[in-house]
């Protein structure tokens, strides 16, 4: 069984999926992508270095066929939806390290010397195949998985009898290894019902993995190293991404160097794959599996998150219901999408989007966050020209700012990413609750109050600096303005939020953080 060792807490490799570039870039990818840099950016501010993964996965039936109804080569179509992906992500403040194509030299070189190590090690054979295949999920399905009317179990789509020779992977050999490894390990696989389900999946005994197709149907892909006349089943070439990107198998090394026996170098294995429920069976038996064939550690964690809803129905491009992240930005800015993406879903689970429920999710940065924002700004630049003296007492709220880190810190240890942020949140209720207790205003009319005054300041200011890095991760921009708002060249590092000198910050006024909006009926 290979070693999945404790990652060191000052190094974190995360990924998402690398999406099919068949599409655009819609909800669902933005969803696993903004889970994946809300975790990145709380890492990096923890001080952890970080390699946050993402990318396009390229070959395939379904490349081949929406090229050709395009009338292009698929390689322009992969080139023109890699740029797509590019773009939206810088758009959406994506602060990936890496981004990976399937059709990249490397990729390809890596994924050839990863099929050549399973041959190698006894764990390929060849045979005739037959099976339901949808080109729309590029796999098979038994009959026994099969939806209603012969189609796929995953979005309902056609499907076709296949009958072909193929390369097996003895994916069954490695049943119980998998199994074993799921029960000694009962936080490997999140949420827990995910981890069940894959427990139960697990009972009915585990067939082969079908792990290539002959060219004289599918052209469009990587050939394998051992019969060029077959390319590598695009789901095994997509999973091998996470490896090419890690550094761990070096191809132009020779066999016995390339890194299958030593990744202590690279980044693998990855510390957290971030994957949609839908796509938990390759994340969390195929890919263990395969990397129990060439003895590779296996990753230390997989976060199965849920669908958008709406209504009662999956997202889904094919019932033309899928919500566009780009219009929403452009409507709204990037933040607020964040935000309500991140908020809204309870990790893990399902979520629905209206226009309603994102509305009360902006409302909620307006009333809360900046109301907080404007009125403290407002009254040190009133009260004290914009500049606290030094020595100013600002510990009323510490007890409420040492609770939000440490519910911050759990929730991201937990990946309740929207426990975290709900935690964010209060501290920024409790700092405006504590405006109407301390009543600034009446403070600066007393006689012989302005000590106290000074501590209301303070008290807030220093609650504000801290906000301003919790929300960092989920609002890198707002974020950044609030720093900016409070005299600070940038949002400060979590451990240094707490004791950087507060009468060095030069306050000043500005518009609201959350201009109000109204959404057209």
């Amino acid at each position: 069984m290979p070693s999945t060792s404790s990652s060191s807490r000052d190094r974190q490799y995360l990924t998402t999926p690398i999406y099919y570039a068949s599409g655009e870039p819609h909800i669902g990818h933005a969803y696993t992508t903004f889970l994946a840099d809300v975790l990145a950016r709380y890492h990096r501010q923890a001080g952890s270095d970080v390699l946050f993964l993402t990318g396009t996965d390229e070959h395939g039936q379904k490349i081949q066929e929406e090229a050709a109804r395009r009338t292009m080569e698929p390689q322009e179509l992969c080139d023109a939806m890699a740029t797509r992906f590019r773009e939206a992500w810088s758009d959406l403040d994506i602060s990936y390290d890496r981004f990976i194509r399937t059709t990249e030299a490397e990729h390809r070189a890596v994924v050839r010397a990863f099929v050549q190590r399973l041959m190698d090690r006894g764990h390929i054979y060849e045979a005739e195949y037959e099976g339901w295949y949808s080109v729309h999920e590029e796999r098979f399905f038994t009959e026994k998985e099969l939806g209603p009317g012969r189609t796929d179990p995953i979005a309902g789509r056609p499907v076709e009898l296949i009958r072909e020779k193929n390369y097996f992977f003895r994916m069954s050999a490695f049943q119980d290894d998998l199994i074993r490894h799921i029960q000694e390990n009962p936080e490997w696989i999140r949420p827990e019902k995910r981890r069940n389900e894959v427990l139960g999946f697990l009972q009915n005994p585990l067939g082969d993995l079908s792990i290539s197709r002959p060219r004289s149907r599918l052209s469009w892909g990587i050939p394998l190293p051992f019969d060029e006349e077959h390319v590598t089943y695009v789901w095994v070439d997509a999973l091998i991404n996470y490896l090419t990107a890690s550094g761990a198998i070096r191809p132009d090394a020779q066999p016995d160097d390339q890194g299958f026996d030593d990744v202590r170098d690279s980044w693998w294995p990855a510390d957290l794959h971030l994957v949609g429920k839908d796509i938990l069976t390759t994340h969390s038996v195929y890919w263990p599996t395969l990397l129990m064939g060439v003895g590779l550690p296996l990753p230390r964690q997989i976060l199965a998150h849920g669908w958008w809803i709406v209504g009662e129905t999956k997202m889904s491009k094919s019932l033309g219901n899928v919500v566009d992240p780009m219009e929403l930005r452009e409507r709204f800015g990037s933040d607020p999408v964040r935000w309500f993406l991140l908020r809204e879903m309870p990790t893990g689970e399902d979520a629905s989007y209206t226009p309603e429920r994102f509305l009360a999710r902006y409302d909620e940065l307006a009333n809360v966050l900046g109301n907080l924002a404007s009125r403290v700004t407002s009254m040190i630049v009133r009260y004290r020209d914009g500049r606290l003296p030094a020595g100013a007492r600002d510990h009323g709220l510490d007890p409420a700012i040492d609770e939000t880190l440490e519910a911050v810190a759990d929730g991201m240890q937990r990946l309740r990413v929207h426990e975290a942020l709900s935690a964010a949140m209060e501290l920024a209720r409790k700092a405006n609750g504590y405006v109407e207790e301390r009543e600034p205003w009446s403070q600066a009319r007393r006689s012989g109050g302005e000590e106290d005054l000074d501590e209301t300041l303070a008290s807030l200011l220093r609650a504000l600096v801290v906000l301003s890095a919790l929300f960092l991760p989920a609002m890198p921009g707002k974020a950044t303005e609030l720093a900016t708002r409070l005299g600070l060249e940038a949002v400060p590092r979590l451990d240094q939020a707490r004791t950087l000198p507060l009468s060095e910050l030069l306050i000043r006024k500005a518009s609201p953080l959350f201009p109000r909006i109204e959404l057209e009926k």
